[in-house]
């Protein structure tokens, strides 16, 4: 497992086109369009309340 201080995940939402975001903060969001989600990821911390 990776392990770190700023550790990103992205999860694939089984039976959707949706992308679960996981922030090194905590903070978590579902996207549909994956540069979307990293333009969220690395916004850090704009938009990030967990």
């Amino acid at each position: 497992m990776t392990a770190g201080n700023r550790v990103f995940r992205i999860h694939w939402v089984p039976g959707t086109d949706r992308l679960h975001a996981v922030c090194h903060c905590a903070a978590e969001r579902e996207f549909e369009d994956p540069v979307e989600l990293w333009e969220w990821l690395l916004g850090h911390p704009v938009g990030h309340t967990s």
